[in-house]
């Protein structure tokens, strides 16, 4: 049995890699939908003062990520770099609807636990799979590309639902824009 040559590049794997670009792209939404809302949720809904929200849930976010990146690594050899981008978001999935439906604020630094999972397996593989099509030659390239459109994501969708939550409330509905996000971010996986 002959093997097909692997055959590294951008112009060589672009279908695959805009899919992961695509994919990053809801990774980093989800985000843009919490730095819009949760001050406001946290201050309308919960009585707590914005500075204290916003600490409690971007600390709890940014370890449960930075504890995530380290082992992404190694579990990516280990289980494949799909298998953790499914995981990924299978830890995602739940975020947008625990956000939207939170009776008290432990539910939102719960949901930002799962998020920094989230976004510790899925931004850290869609970067490491962007490097296994285009090579070690063009790696600063994939991961431009990749944080490009991850953080461009943040920011229009921190634009779209503060304009929904300006126009609707801050709930329910700016936060089915990020189910929708995990729901197509899974499957497109």
């Amino acid at each position: 049995m002959s093997t097909i040559p692997t055959v590294l590049g951008l112009r060589e794997n672009w279908p695959q890699f805009t899919l992961l670009v695509i994919i990053n792209g809801f990774v980093g939404g989800i985000i843009g939908l919490e730095r819009t809302l949760l001050p406001e949720l946290a201050e309308q809904e919960f009585g707590l003062v914005a500075r204290t929200a916003l600490l409690s849930f971007i600390v709890v976010f940014g370890v449960s990520k930075a504890f995530t990146n380290y082992f992404t690594g190694a579990l990516a050899n280990r289980v494949g770099r799909k298998n953790l981008l499914v995981y990924g978001w299978l830890f995602g999935l739940p975020v947008p609807l625990i956000l939207m439906f939170a009776p008290s604020w432990n539910y939102i630094v719960l949901a930002n636990v799962l998020l920094g999972i989230n976004q510790g397996l899925c931004w850290s593989s869609t970067v490491v799979m962007k490097i296994d099509l285009v090579g070690e030659k063009n790696r600063g390239l994939a991961m431009g590309i990749n944080e490009s459109a991850g953080y461009l994501s943040i920011a229009l969708v921190a634009f779209g639902t503060g304009y929904l939550a300006s126009r609707y409330g801050i709930r329910p509905y700016p936060f089915l824009m990020g189910a929708g996000f995990a729901v197509i971010g899974l499957v497109g996986s």
